[in-house]
């Protein structure tokens, strides 16, 4: 039976300017498509435990079942995790990303596995924060050359946490060589590249999960 994760962040304060964490409606809408297409969904976070939660909305009816029918309280870290037992990764975004994905060991190690061995890895808003970090066996960005989608500089100056965030997204993404595209703020855009599938912001999350199920089903 395919398998796919679902990464998290651990990182709950937003620079200091309000709490932050894994964005509720990234991980619970690709739960939803991935559990409807007949898949089984994991979570994993980086430190492991009951991750912050951030943009709960429960009048949205998937998030709403989400956090009725998944329990995160004991989430196992990345590295307790055997890459060979999954299909496909998509790491969930929410700014607490920004300051754990590219720095966490287990992380890369468990994406790098899982890439280099055939599965899919896809990630959603600042769920690239994940790729800022993550290189090939052969010391390679994943991300060089390839074609990708995140969450906009544009975005970030629209939300108006330019000088909050660690680092902008897109921009250290282009610096590892990824060539990226952007829609409108706010509006969604999913690109595929091979086993790599990107989305640029929440609007994005149904889109990003609907190409990790096409891909898979190639």
């Amino acid at each position: 039976m395919t398998k796919i994760l679902i990464g998290l962040t651990s990182h709950g304060d937003l620079g200091g300017v309000r709490s932050t964490g894994y964005y509720l409606p990234e991980a619970a809408h690709p739960w939803r498509v991935f559990t409807d297409a007949g898949y089984t969904v994991e979570f994993a976070s980086v430190a492991g435990g009951e991750p912050p939660v951030d943009g709960v909305d429960l009048s949205d009816q998937v998030q709403k079942d989400f956090t009725e029918q998944v329990s995160l309280k004991e989430t196992p870290r990345f590295g307790d995790l055997d890459p060979s037992g999954y299909d496909a990764v998509l790491f969930a975004g929410g700014h607490g990303a920004m300051w754990d994905f590219p720095s966490d060991p287990g992380l890369a190690a468990f994406a790098r596995e899982l890439y280099e061995r055939g599965g899919v890895v896809a990630a959603v808003c600042h769920g690239p924060a994940a790729l800022a970090g993550l290189t090939l066996s052969d010391g390679t960005p994943l991300v060089a050359g390839r074609r990708i989608a995140a969450f906009t500089d544009s975005e970030e100056s629209a939300a108006g946490l330019t000088e909050v965030v660690p680092f902008l997204l897109q921009s250290r993404l282009e610096e590892l060589g990824a060539k990226h595209s952007g829609a409108a703020d706010w509006q969604p855009h999913v690109v595929t590249d091979g086993r790599l599938v990107t989305g640029q912001n929440p609007a994005s999350s149904t889109g990003v999960a609907e190409a990790v199920v096409a891909v898979l089903k190639k």
